[in-house]
């Protein structure tokens, strides 16, 4: 069953982030002296489920056996929305494991997560350890609130079958070649609907949200002074007029139809692993799923295809991050656990080769056993690469990206006739949005 939560149901969360997003920060709690006793019990709530979460609990116990006196209850299957309730009722766990980058700027502006700066500072860790990319999508406004727990790099995965036999001899690097090898592998049936698809261009379908694609054109969200960008910056234009290009090809409603009957994004129904679509934006977590639901598959993958070959090699970055909640009952414990998970290289190494994500920090990234595997060395060197793109933080949250994506929903449907005019109004809402945000 589900694993994560896809890019789409953010928006769940964020009516409830609302409701805390202006309340006044806690007062500091007074962090113990450096080399102090560190005991009790610590709750860490997760979003992993099934195999994923049996690999937290692993390392949770490798943890337990390394700090004898404290003791862990491990609570699997808490999306950021449950997460957000519990803090503002006045129960949140200790420590909070969160699958959205782009809730730190809500998180550490509203208080809802502490602010770890003290727990680094005393206990002398070196930040440089850590990725540049998650370094930045860790903090908002001077206030870490946040470590990275695992990092997410998404590219792209083919179906080598299907490229033989449309006689493609490897993955586009282009948006047009893209393109191109999208309707060359595109099946119809006698009655003219889709049998199988070469590359589903519908916002709303898996990983295909605007963040994950932005990285082909260069599109950025947000102006140096954290408004929106989406109507001033020409590559979403460039990005939205290829897209709705391939949709109008195969046709919305043709599109539409083929959709419905397509298995739940994290199932063993997934359209690309049944052969039912041939290109798939997807991050490297995928690479699992592969492993354990259809090991026969024979796929490749790469990067991201680019307008601009220079920009090749690079893709979409984010991550999980854990932070200590503000009601925290035992933050010194929490704290050692984030630690621990964070910043100890053999406890992300092991994190990152159970879960199959991307690691953070400098070694564990360079663990030649995880680069070994081709394929995830392929999304290492995507997270590793400078062309590739996170989502700002801000203040709203996610709402600037769920509001463009509403925007987007309707582009692609053909209810926007003008592109230029739909985006400067997508811009005037995004700026509404986030002014209410704070």
């Amino acid at each position: 069953m589900n694993k994560r939560i896809p890019h789409a149901l953010f928006a769940l969360g964020t009516a409830v982030l609302l409701t805390t997003a202006c309340t006044p920060a806690p007062k500091e709690t007074k962090i113990a002296d450096p080399g102090a006793s560190v005991s009790g019990t610590v709750e860490l709530w997760h979003f992993f489920t099934e195999r994923e979460a049996n690999a937290i609990d692993q390392v949770v116990k490798d943890f337990e056996a390394s700090h004898p006196n404290i003791k862990v209850t491990v609570k699997s299957g808490q999306d950021d929305s449950k997460v957000t309730q519990a803090i503002g009722a006045g129960n949140g766990p200790d420590i909070g494991l969160s699958y959205s980058t782009d809730i730190v700027g809500k998180f550490c502006s509203s208080g809802a997560w502490v602010d770890l700066t003290p727990y680094i500072t005393r206990d002398k860790v070196d930040l440089n350890q850590l990725n540049a990319t998650t370094r930045s999508y860790t903090e908002y406004g001077g206030k870490r609130c946040a470590m990275p727990f695992l990092a997410d790099a998404y590219g792209m995965y083919y179906n080598k079958d299907m490229f033989a036999k449309a006689g493609i001899a490897g993955p586009p690097k282009t948006l047009d070649e893209l393109t191109e090898d999208a309707k060359k592998l595109t099946v119809k049936n006698p009655d003219g609907s889709l049998k199988t698809v070469g590359f589903l261009p519908l916002y709303d379908f898996y990983e295909n949200a605007a963040a994950h694609l932005a990285p082909a054109t260069g599109a950025k969200w947000l102006t140096d002074d954290g408004k929106s960008a989406v109507g001033t910056d020409p590559n979403w234009k460039t990005l939205l007029t290829w897209q709705k290009n391939l949709v109008d090809w195969y046709g919305y409603d043709n599109l539409n139809k083929f959709r419905s009957s397509l298995g739940d994004e994290f199932s063993a129904d997934n359209a690309f692993q049944k052969g039912q679509v041939a290109i798939n934006i997807d991050a490297e977590y995928r690479l699992a799923f592969l492993k354990d639901q259809s090991p026969n598959l024979k796929y490749g993958v790469a990067p991201i295809p680019t307008v601009d070959p220079a920009r090749y090699g690079g893709g979409y970055v984010t991550g999980n991050i854990m932070g200590i909640s503000k009601n925290a009952k035992n933050p010194e414990a929490a704290w050692e656990l984030i630690k621990y998970l964070t910043t100890n290289d053999a406890a992300v190494t092991k994190l990152a080769g159970l879960i199959k994500n991307v690691p953070t920090t400098q070694k564990s990234i360079a663990d030649p056993t995880l680069n070994a595997d081709a394929d995830f060395k392929t999304f290492i060197d995507i997270f590793n690469n400078p062309n590739s793109m996170t989502t700002p933080p801000s203040a709203s949250g996610p709402a600037y990206q769920e509001t463009f994506g509403k925007f987007l929903t309707d582009y692609q449907a053909g209810k926007v006739k003008d592109l230029n005019s739909g985006l400067a109004d997508a811009d005037k809402q995004i700026n509404s949005v986030m002014t209410l945000g704070g």
